[in-house]
Parts: C-alpha cells; sequence; structure tokens
C-alpha cells in the first residue's frame, strides 16, 4: 500500500486570498497543491476578458501565486494542479513556462485541452444532441441570446496521463472541481478506472477542500464557536490507497476542521444520495464522518458507481443587456412610497410592459421609531432587462433619476445613472461521454488523447433509490445492489417546546447550482436529527421559505450526516449572471431559514439560549 497523498487547496474560486499558496507551500508538508478557480460565472468573466485580449481567458491570479511558489515546489517535489486554464489552458500553460525561465527554473508543463465544445455545438445538434437544458428540458437551439462558451467537464485522467509523463505543474481546463483530487490520488495510488470505491472517496475528499477555508470554519453556521476565524487556514486533504482521506489543515493556522465544518461543506451544493462526476459516482447516503484527533477529520465507507454516460457540459449565453437603479425609502409610508415610484416610472418610460423583464423589489429594512436614521431605511430596487441596450441604458436610468425632485418625500438614490451591461445566461447540458476526448498535451509537446468512455457505466436504465427520483434527466448510473441507510426508526420524543429561532440547534450551508438553489440543513445530536427529520417536511419547509411556494423542491435526507438537502428548482432564475434577487448565489438563503422561528423541543435547547 502506498501512503496517503497530501493534497492541499490553495484557492476556492477567482479571486480568493492570493497569499495561500505561499501559506500551504511554507506552512508544513504536503504532495500536491490544487486549487479551483473556475465557477459557472467564471467562464463568461474568462470569456469577456477574451474579448479584449484573445491571449487571456485564464485566472491570472493562479500565475501571481506561482511567482512565489513554484521554485520551492519545484525543489520539494510539490507537484501542481490547477483548472486555472478556464478557456485557454495552453495559454497559461505557456504563461507558466515563461514564469519558470524568468526565474531560472526547469519545470515540466502540461495541459490538457478537449473541454471546449462551442465548435461542435452545430455538429452534436445534427448528430441528434440538441444540449436540453437539465431543469426545463428547453432546446439550446430555442434559446434566447448567443452561446459563447460550451465546455464539458472532463475527469481525473486527463491529469493522470499528465503526472505519469513527468509534469510538475498540470494546467486543467474545465474538469469537475473533484477531479483536481481524483487526479493526482488515482496517479499516486495506481488506480485504474473500475476502482469506482477509491475514486469515489477522492471525489469525497476532494468536494470537501474545493471550497478553501469553506472546509476550516469559513461560512460555518456556528461561526462563534471557531478561534482564528480572521484568518482561517486552507485544507488539505490525505487520501489513502481506498480513498479514504483526513481533512485536516496546517498546525497554527486559524479556523478549525470538525465534524461540523466538514458536514457542512458535504452538503454544499449536492442534489440527492449519488454525487455524478464524470468517472465516477459517489454515494453520499453512506459516508462515514468521524473527528480522530485535533483538526483531524475522517472521511471513509464511500462506495462508487460507475461513471454516468453523459457528461455534463456548462455553457454561457449572451442573454441581453441589464441595468438596475437603488432607491432609498425612509420611515413612514414605505409601502405606498414604493408603489408610487413604480407607477411613476412606468408612467415615464411609457409602461413597463416593453422591457423583456421589469422587476421590482422592496427590501424591508427598516424599524419602526428606529434609533438611527439608516435603521428607518428600506430599498426599493428596480432590474430591467432587454435585448435594446437603449432601452434598458440611461433612457431608464435617467427616468429614475429625474424622480429625485418630483417623487416620495426623502427620495434619494444609491447610485448615479448608469449604462446599461450585458448579462449572462447558464445553460447546463450534458452530452454522451464517447463523444468528449481530453487531450493531454504533455511536457515534450506530445499530444495524447485520453477517451473517457472505456469505463463509463453500461447502458440501461438508472436504478435510483426513491429519494433519487429527480437526479438530473440523462445522468444515469448502474444498478445500486447496496441497501441505502433507513431513515431513524423514532418520532420525536413529545415535551414542552420553546419559540426560537431554527439555528438555534440547526447549521446550515447554502449555494447555486445554475438556476437552481440548494440548501443543506444539519443536526448535531441524534436526538436533534430525529426531530429534523420529522419536522422539515416539504410542506414546512415552504412554510418556512415562502419564495419556494409555485417552485418545484426536492428534499433529500442524509442519515448518516443527520442532514436533509433541499433543492429549488428555478429560485435563482437563469443562474447567477442573470438573476435579479439580491443574493443571487443563494449564499445567504441558509441562514435566512435558520432565522426562521420554530417551535424547538426544549429538551435540545442549549441552556445559554
Amino acid at each position: 500500500m502506498s501512503e496517503p497523498l497530501r493534497i492541499a487547496n490553495c484557492s476556492g474560486f477567482y479571486g480568493d486570498r492570493l497569499s495561500a499558496a505561499r501559506e500551504m507551500v511554507e506552512g508544513g508538508p504536503i504532495d500536491v497543491l490544487t486549487g479551483d478557480w473556475l465557477a459557472e460565472l467564471t467562464m463568461l468573466i474568462l470569456w469577456k476578458g477574451m474579448q479584449r485580449d484573445a491571449s487571456r481567458g485564464w485566472a491570472h491570479t493562479f500565475l501571481t501565486q506561482m511567482e512565489e511558489v513554484l521554485g520551492t515546489c519545484v525543489d520539494r517535489g510539490i507537484k501542481v494542479v490547477t483548472n486555472a486554464g478556464g478557456l485557454n489552458p495552453a495559454g497559461l500553460a505557456d504563461q507558466v513556462g515563461q514564469l519558470a525561465d524568468r526565474l531560472g527554473l526547469s519545470v515540466a508543463v502540461a495541459h490538457i485541452e478537449g473541454d471546449d465544445l462551442l465548435p461542435r455545438l452545430g455538429e452534436l445538434r445534427d448528430e441528434g444532441h440538441p444540449m436540453a437544458h437539465l431543469d426545463t428540458g428547453q432546446l439550446l437551439e430555442q434559446a434566447r441570446g448567443t452561446v459563447v462558451s460550451a465546455n464539458a467537464y472532463l475527469g481525473a485522467w486527463p491529469i493522470v496521463d499528465a503526472l505519469a509523463s513527468g509534469a510538475d505543474v498540470v494546467v486543467c481546463p474545465r474538469v469537475t472541481d473533484a477531479s483536481l483530487v481524483v487526479g493526482p490520488a488515482a496517479w499516486h495510488h495506481g488506480w485504474s478506472e473500475t476502482d469506482w470505491d477509491a475514486l469515489a472517496g477522492a471525489v469525497v475528499a476532494g468536494h470537501v477542500i474545493e471550497c478553501g477555508p469553506q472546509a476550516t470554519g469559513g461560512n460555518y453556521a456556528f461561526f462563534t464557536e471557531v478561534p482564528g476565524l480572521e484568518h482561517p487556514g486552507f485544507p488539505i486533504a490525505e487520501v489513502a490507497d481506498d480513498g479514504s482521506s483526513i481533512i485536516t489543515k496546517h498546525p497554527g493556522t486559524g479556523g478549525a476542521v470538525t465534524v461540523g465544518t466538514v458536514t457542512a461543506q458535504l452538503l454544499y451544493e449536492i442534489a440527492g444520495h449519488h454525487y455524478p462526476n464524470t468517472d465516477v459516482v459517489a454515494r453520499f447516503d453512506i459516508i462515514e464522518v468521524a473527528e480522530v484527533g485535533t483538526d483531524r477529520v475522517r472521511l471513509s465507507g464511500t462506495r462508487g458507481l460507475p461513471a454516468p454516460r453523459d457528461v455534463k457540459v456548462c455553457c454561457n449565453l449572451l442573454g441581453g443587456w441589464r441595468n438596475s437603479m437603488t432607491f432609498v425609502l425612509t420611515g413612514l409610508d414605505i409601502e405606498a412610497k414604493a408603489d408610487l415610484t413604480v407607477r411613476s416610472l412606468s408612467d415615464a418610460l411609457g409602461g413597463t410592459g416593453q422591457f423583456a423583464e421589469f422587476d421590482a423589489r422592496l427590501i424591508r429594512s427598516d424599524k419602526p421609531d428606529a434609533p438611527t436614521n439608516v435603521e428607518a431605511t428600506a430599498q426599493l430596487r428596480v432590474t430591467v432587462k432587454d435585448d435594446d441596450a437603449d432601452r434598458v441604458g440611461r433612457r431608464f436610468s435617467g427616468a429614475a433619476t429625474e424622480l429625485a425632485l418630483a417623487g416620495y418625500p426623502g427620495l434619494h438614490l444609491t447610485a448615479p445613472p448608469g449604462a446599461a451591461t450585458a448579462y449572462g445566461v447558464y445553460w447546463p447540458a450534458l452530452v454522451p461521454a464517447d463523444l468528449v476526448v481530453p487531450t493531454v498535451v504533455r511536457p515534450d509537446g506530445t499530444r495524447v488523447d485520453v477517451p473517457h468512455h472505456i469505463h463509463r457505466a453500461p447502458d440501461g436504465p438508472a436504478v435510483i433509490d426513491g429519494a433519487d427520483a429527480s437526479l438530473a434527466p440523462g445522468v444515469t448510473v448502474a444498478p445500486d445492489t447496496a441497501e441505502p441507510v433507513p431513515a431513524p426508526a423514532r418520532t420525536p420524543a413529545a415535551g414542552a417546546t420553546v419559540r426560537l429561532p431554527l439555528g438555534t440547534i440547526i447549521g446550515a450551508r447554502s449555494g447555486d447550482k445554475g438556476g437552481n438553489a440548494n440548501v443543506g440543513l444539519w443536526a448535531r445530536s441524534d436526538e436533534a436529527w430525529v426531530w429534523l427529520d420529522a419536522e422539515l417536511t416539504l410542506d414546512r419547509f415552504r412554510e418556512l421559505l415562502p419564495e419556494a411556494g409555485d417552485l418545484v423542491v426536492q428534499r433529500h435526507a442524509f442519515p448518516n450526516l443527520r442532514a436533509l438537502n433541499f433543492v429549488v428548482v428555478g429560485l435563482l432564475g437563469e443562474g447567477v449572471a442573470s438573476s435579479t434577487r439580491p443574493d443571487p448565489q443563494a449564499k445567504g438563503l441558509g441562514e435566512y431559514l435558520r432565522s426562521r422561528s420554530v417551535d424547538l423541543p426544549a429538551h435540545l435547547v442549549p441552556h445559554s439560549s
């Protein structure tokens, strides 16, 4: 058996802490340095950058980090695996080579291609692959807007080939987030394409560390219990030969790695029990999470199912133009002031029906008899969208500004009038795995295809337990012969209750998956889990989140994690770049649910509450 591989994360998103790479390389022993730079929105941002400079399309912050640590990585034999290549992995690989030359280093750089399907969309459509939207079923050719990027989520095996060819740095394009961990682990331990359980275990480890300090206390519901959160350390996954792992961080760094912080991240942006990855489907319903030391949490027991027949594709479309103006309303008659503003805007613009979308949201943050002026204010945010940039440009924002002396008392705006900006639409779809062939450009310039269809699941219908009946259409898995983990055969004990916020005893983490919002809620004791599972039915969830009233909501129970996961389909519209919600990525949705008052069993409430 090979020794566990220590895989460190130094980035959870494009814009994360620049010093993280240096902190991870210098803070203690690691074998591999990874980081995640690519969200769905990031692909659109990188495309916009390429319109200004065709040589870009990659995350420049990665190069800044490498300037600090590349020499140390070479000296210590630390491999670097990154998806910062974005839309132009060859361009970033070239930049890394130039950086190595400037630093006087001998660095073997490989990069991966084959994810870009934009030139092939017409061909794929003609061959019977219309790129239907995963949530709505609408065909891509029926979509409004121009497709500007279409990238398949590649898997781990191109990374394995690149490392096996001697690469010190592997620059990836759009690969699954977890592949940045699965690839190095599979290379180091010599796994085969059908070592499903080991691969699934590495997917779980990758999912936990992909968002950087979210695994060490960042965005944690019970953050007041976490020490050193002013500067939390980034996470490390020690991945063993069997795929199990220990999540940890460097000694002396801020934050904490606990069963709670790891559970929160396990629930982040998932759906049901089966978590489809390009190379394997990981079963999240049987993961075992256990604390094995200070800042050391072991993940084990994960089982894998054969890889899906299809791979996911992230498309971005230019959806049109948008503009927003925000009115501040103070004191009395807030709703009447908002109503007058909408009517006045409609009159000035010749009606709101001329826009593709007119969205007016009254955000009530005001308090009666407020002790300060600012605490007496609410906001009316008006957003318009249209294909015509002029219609939603200064014509709209100017009309809003002209109300300054002609509207409600106390009217003022948060910003001067501005021009329209282009917005994107996120479009998730599927294509058969054998139509996407990754290519590795090895350090010596050799190009090698690494097709992953050789280890996909056999054809046939998916056999999924009832909780996963809503798995995205087309994402099929092989039959699961294991018995699903049963829900607790208990009912909550009767007794006194106390009206308190749900978050008094329940943690949550939420986020976005395109136009869908995901929120996971977990209990910290067996008794609290029995209550949570019984209390938070679909109907009760809708009561606590009225915005979900007319939307499809999926509920998935994870007794092994003492957790529930809810997916609210369509809450975010057409994705973060298009959403008109104040929180377009649903980051605060979990905390909102925790703030709702419920009748908690008195015996579960901490005495300090």
